[in-house]
């Protein structure tokens, strides 16, 4: 993904606001959104900022989850499905 096409002045922002939120549909690329120069804000197309969210959520997932096997905190599979069989047994009855 290259931003560098992406960045537009805020007074563009200002002038253009209809067309800009009208391509983020269509085009899945973020918009940087500079303030003398600077990037200060992107842009996105809800439907992509969504789509992120849940990538970072997966992410954060997989970190705790290797967290946990570096402490050790691990149980073989087979005592795990015991555990889960037992309880959704349990709650059955």
């Amino acid at each position: 993904m290259k931003l560098s096409a992406q960045v537009k002045p805020i007074s563009y922002l200002k002038a253009h606001a209809p067309e800009i939120i009208r391509t983020l549909k269509d085009n899945p690329q973020p918009v940087v959104i500079t303030l003398h120069g600077e990037a200060k804000a992107i842009l996105q197309d809800v439907g992509q900022y969504e789509e992120t969210q849940e990538t970072l959520a997966l992410l954060k997932v997989l970190a705790l989850t290797n967290r946990q096997v570096d402490e050790g905190k691990l149980r073989p599979a087979a005592e795990t499905f015991a555990r889960l069989r037992k309880r959704l047994a349990d709650s059955q009855s």
